[in-house]
């Protein structure tokens, strides 16, 4: 069941209201119930004007602003320019502030609005033709100002976007214009150009795809097949798309630049990754090296119409850890989600990329078949009145009426004398018809040639003939228009993404170790800032680091200037948290103050930062004599001598733990008992010591 509305504790501000008139009125005497019942009454009133007020600015933004139409792919900003620009197109450009100020009598927003808008419609390439300096996408450069530059429709645009005759018109904002509801595209627009929005709790994100793999699967969805298509974007680049879901929500892809080795010591970007600019790029690079995440000389820009950012190495470093380096630590590789939300019926839906094709297509199906039945109307109304006229002079028609004295007697004497013939005719003859009869002019009577009239319906006839084939074939028909489509605008816009599978780049396995772990063992204190104390060796400030003390406790805690980790630290080393059983342990260990001797064999498993594990059984004053560890796949394990205190009756004071009689287990387990005497020492056995007693216990 739906949940009561609470005003106070769904709107603070009507707690607000309310608590500050009961102060008002508490501090007047005179004041009646009837006055206070009237306060609440009007902070309710308030109250509910907030709620209208902000669901009506809500589904403005959604619907008027930010999200693109599935019938046209544009937002109302983008079909008003295009509209705007149709409306002044005359085949010249026309200045980008006139289109502007043309535009500005359909949207009722600033002009920055709009000239922005402008300028991300003009960069996709698709439907504006530039004149002048429209900014750079690829440095990341703006446009000059609207005064500077100039636009005109494209072929493109002119071609499949407008037509005044399928367009349902609305009134403008003031009611003094007219403006299309949606354009009549007949092409994917939307996935094409892409779109990206965000309104009030809902946002939108369509990756741009091919215009030459959209036709085709435009064609295939027409010829019952499934196609399969994926982003491509105008940067280049590479691009991962195995966890692009068809573009549904929580769909991503992961793109990655191009980098070439150019020399030893020197690598080129030449394709940008989506979304970035040169300038964000090297701005990231720059960062990282600051960090100490990768290490290079200098980075330089020498991007114009392509893309160029060289990157100089240090001395001594290997091109291929720095490249993996670039895409670890840098937005040379990137991960983008897509969020495919647009607006239908007036309501935000969300599809996959397939459902967005499939509705372009039908929509393309449609309004061919509706631009072909107005084709056939008119071509019937032209050969209608195309017959009339013919009858009308041939058979000299117009004479009759020259003896008529009233308009009504002239009517009806033409109707009398095309009555013979009105079985020739698709539909009756109307009175409009035979007014337009009577317009014609003299001079066109006595130029009136039969065999050209006959030339022009017989055309009719094949042109209507032609259209009714049409539409009895719409399919083929809705594939031969994107075929043509592709033949006539395709070339230059092949694939420019190249698809590939990226292995992960492990960021610990690339970045830098420039750094020197340091340890107090006494005080429990490790970190790369205390360079009086011992050091351990090179780590990363990316690194996790691992300690285990003489109580057994182990934590894991990340790379830091100084740390504390227990007092007496008998082992620490950086841990590879993405291979945490790489290693394997060997440790000896006395189960409280008194208790018996364990020995334990085991791995640590993954591990949370800086929570301590108990390695012992947990009891108070548990002491590890011994601990050490060893490669699973390319060392032995350890062995250790075990010296006993001397006390009556004990014969053997020296046991010896050979820890490869014992199995392998999890951090939690307790080992297997060794004695239950006291222990003096534990130490490592030395090489022949071991070999000896590896033969013994072979024997």
């Amino acid at each position: 069941m739906p949940r009561k509305k609470n005003p106070k504790k769904d709107n603070p501000q009507s707690e607000l209201f309310e608590t500050s008139a009961e102060i008002e009125v508490s501090s007047d005497s005179i004041a009646s119930e009837e006055d206070i019942f009237a306060i609440k009454t009007d902070v309710g009133h308030v109250d509910d004007m907030f709620s209208d007020w902000f669901l009506d600015y809500a589904s403005y933004v959604i619907l008027e602003r930010a999200v693109p139409h599935a019938n046209d792919g544009l937002k109302p900003v983008q079909r008003r320019i295009l509209h705007s620009m149709r409306e002044l197109e005359d085949g010249r450009y026309n200045k980008v502030a006139n289109l502007i100020g043309n535009t500005m009598k359909y949207h009722p927003h600033g002009d920055a609005s709009i000239a922005d808008a402008m300028v991300q419609l003009g960069q996709k390439e698709f439907l504006v033709d530039m004149q002048g300096n429209w900014g750079n996408t690829l440095t990341g450069d703006s446009a000059a100002a609207s005064r500077y530059i100039e636009a005109r429709l494209s072929k493109f645009a002119l071609e499949v976007v407008f037509n005044p005759k399928t367009t349902n018109w609305l009134s403008s904002y003031d009611g003094r214009n007219k403006e299309p509801e949606t354009l009549p595209i007949k092409f994917p627009l939307l996935l094409a150009q892409g779109a990206e929005g965000i309104a009030v709790g809902l946002s939108c994100k369509i990756l741009p795809h091919n215009f030459n793999e959209l036709l085709d699967g435009c064609i295939a969805l027409l010829r019952k097949e499934k196609p399969e298509i994926v982003p491509d974007f105008p940067t280049g680049g590479y691009a991962d798309v195995s966890e692009y879901n068809n573009g549904k929500r929580g769909g991503r892809i992961r793109v990655r630049a191009r980098i070439e080795t150019r020399s030893k010591l020197l690598l080129a970007i030449t394709e940008l990754p989506f979304g970035k600019t040169t300038t964000s790029l090297i701005d990231s690079i720059i960062s990282a090296n600051e960090k100490g995440k990768i290490k290079i000389a200098r980075v330089e820009d020498n991007t114009a119409d392509i893309v160029e950012i060289l990157v100089y190495l240090s001395p001594g470093s290997d091109p291929q850890s720095v490249e993996q380096a670039l895409y670890a630590f840098t937005d040379c590789e990137l991960s983008v989600s897509t969020n495919i939300c647009v607006i239908e019926n007036d309501r935000p839906h969300f599809f996959s990329a397939q459902d967005l094709l499939y509705l372009a297509t039908e929509k393309t199906r449609n309004l061919l078949k509706l631009e072909l039945d107005i084709q056939l109307k008119e071509l019937d109304e032209k050969w209608h009145f195309s017959s009339l006229e013919k009858i009308f002079i041939e058979k000299r028609i117009y004479r009759r009426i020259e003896e008529e004295e009233t308009w009504d007697a002239v009517v009806a004497t033409v109707e009398k004398g095309l009555k013979p013939y009105k079985n020739i005719f698709k539909r009756d003859i109307s009175r409009d018809d035979i007014t337009r009869l009577l317009e014609i002019k003299i001079k066109r009577i006595s130029k009136f040639d039969v065999l050209k009239a006959n030339e022009l319906i017989d055309a009719l006839d094949e042109e209507i003939k032609t259209t009714k084939r049409h539409l009895k074939s719409l399919t083929k028909y809705t594939i031969k228009w994107f075929t043509d489509l592709k033949k006539k605008f395709g070339k230059g816009r092949e694939r420019k993404t190249v698809l590939t599978s990226f292995e992960k780049v492990v960021a610990q396995d690339v970045v830098i170790a420039n750094q020197t772990l340091y340890v107090d063992r006494k005080e429990g204190f490790a970190g790369i800032g205390m360079k009086k104390d011992e050091a351990i060796g090179k780590c990363s400030s990316l690194d996790d680091v691992i300690v285990i003390n003489q109580a057994g406790k182990l934590i894991v805690s990340k790379v830091s200037e100084k740390a504390f980790f227990g007092k007496d630290i008998l082992y620490i080393n950086t841990f590879n948290r993405t291979e945490p059983n790489a290693l394997t342990y060997c440790m000896v260990y006395r189960d409280g103050k008194s208790g018996a001797t364990f020995a334990k064999h085991f791995t640590t498993g993954g591990m949370t930062r800086d929570k301590e594990y108990d390695l012992t059984k947990g009891k108070p004053g548990s002491r590890v004599f011994y601990i050490s560890c060893y490669r699973t796949s390319a060392e032995q394990s350890d062995a250790v001598k075990v010296n006993l205190k001397p006390v009556p009756r004990l014969r053997k004071t020296e046991l010896e733990v050979l820890f490869k009689n014992y199995a392998v287990r999890g951090r939690s387990s307790g080992g297997n008992i060794i004695t239950k005497n006291s222990v003096r020492n534990v130490v490592r056995m030395t090489k022949a010591a071991r070999e000896e007693a590896d033969l013994k216990d072979l024997t």
